[in-house]
């Protein structure tokens, strides 16, 4: 089981769950009700599981692609750091992940 913590917006309170390699972020953050949307499903579709990823783990997982780069144009807040939820796959490397939620997200669908 890893362990990955998500802050809140403001970083310094937040909660660490258990979860098994395979999933996604948000589907981790839904399986604990952490206050991510993910409004399409997981189908970047979307900006709302928008997350802050820890800069110490940002080598660890894979590059974004430019249909996530698209989409995080419009996110909230957008930092260097930014991911979709939906587009991080837990390993065993990302043992220890946190991530931070954003003040606010924006949905694209129509």
């Amino acid at each position: 089981m890893l362990k990955i913590t998500f802050l809140d917006p403001d970083g310094n309170s937040g909660k660490t769950v258990e979860a098994k390699s395979g999933l996604t972020l948000l589907d981790i953050a839904h399986q604990f009700e952490i206050e991510i949307e993910g409004v399409c499903g997981g189908d970047m579709a979307c900006s709302t599981c928008h997350v802050f990823v820890s800069e110490k783990f940002l080598d660890k997982i894979p590059p974004i692609s430019e249909e996530e780069e698209a989409i995080l144009q419009f996110a909230a807040g957008r930092k260097a750091n930014s991911r979709l939820g939906c587009q991080i796959t837990l390993s065993d490397e990302l043992d220890g992940l946190e991530v931070q939620l954003p003040e606010e997200t924006e949905s694209l669908l129509f």
